[in-house]
């Protein structure tokens, strides 16, 4: 119908518009409504417009991580009220797409020997205040010969990577700087402070072990081969991957590109990526603000 009216449009200098009305099988009542509300039409194509630009825009700035849910709430936060279903039709009209969770695959396997440490977590994700629950793990980034190793401590009250060491190897002394690293981001005072972990041998060690009896630090550890057990680490690395990795990219070339980009979308991480658990806020944000969140694992 659309087609014809603006077949209409473009001869009625020529033709009658009764006449090609007649001839079309349509009604000038009907051709005339359309032609008033075209002016609107164009201005609704006009702003769809607009709002494409501004999502390409944040999507870039975000690294091509945001979906429509993240990329609704940047764009509010700018005074745009938008509905998060028409972002979801403009990218879905545009080929914008955020990226998605790759395949899991472990890194840190148990010693048979250590004693582990109870689980005082029990997949109880939760906080009510900060460096009340700690978690970590860690995990492989390719590179195009070998890996480096990434070891993490998150608070689970704010999400916030509060330390993290980066390495060529996967000793204790990695998860040991990493525990150090968040240790030093809290001040150096972090009696009381439960740090849950998986049951590798990086974890059981006696360095480890002594490391947080050193600082007051109560380890909890979960079952062998339960990825639910440290949800909340798997998620974070779930998250840096799906980011970092591009579409058609597996690895890093080099030592230096992968630190570079890891150090980069750290820093992002923490201070400007918007968590849906957080009330789509940052970590940084969420601690400067308040000091109790509960933290919903299905939210990447």
């Amino acid at each position: 119908m659309t087609l014809r009216y603006r077949f209409i449009s473009a001869h009625s200098g020529r033709w009658a518009i009764q006449r090609i009305c007649t001839v079309l099988g349509l009604w000038r009542s009907g051709y005339y409504a359309w032609l008033k509300a075209e002016s609107a039409r164009q201005s609704k194509v006009g702003e769809d417009e607009a709002l494409v630009a501004e999502i390409r825009e944040i999507h870039h700035q975000h690294h091509g991580a945001y979906g429509a849910p993240r990329i609704t709430m940047e764009l509010r936060s700018r005074g745009r009220l938008v509905n998060h279903k028409r972002v979801e039709r403009l990218m879905a009209e545009h080929g914008i797409v955020g990226r998605h969770q790759r395949k899991y695959q472990r890194t840190t396997r148990p010693d048979a020997q250590a004693a582990p440490a109870p689980d005082l977590v029990g997949r109880e994700f939760t906080a009510t205040r900060l460096d009340e629950k700690w978690c970590g793990d860690i995990t492989y980034l390719p590179l195009g010969r070998g890996y480096l190793y990434l070891a993490t401590v998150i608070d689970m009250s704010s999400r916030r990577l509060v330390g993290w060491s980066l390495a060529d190897h996967m000793t204790a002394g990695l998860v040991c700087d990493a525990l150090e690293s968040a240790i030093a981001t809290r001040g150096g005072r972090v009696d009381g402070v439960v740090f849950h972990s998986d049951r590798g041998r990086q974890y059981t060690s006696a360095e480890f072990g002594h490391l947080c009896d050193q600082h007051g630090i109560q380890r909890s550890m979960g079952r062998v081969g339960s990825s639910y057990d440290n949800a909340l680490a798997e998620s974070f690395f779930a998250t840096l991957k799906r980011e970092l990795l591009a579409p058609g990219r597996s690895f890093w070339r080099t030592e230096t590109q992968a630190r570079q980009d890891i150090f980069r979308w750290i820093a992002y991480y923490n201070h400007h990526r918007r968590h849906s658990a957080l009330g789509h806020h940052s970590p940084i944000h969420h601690e400067q603000h308040t000091t109790t969140t509960t933290v919903d694992l299905h939210a990447a």
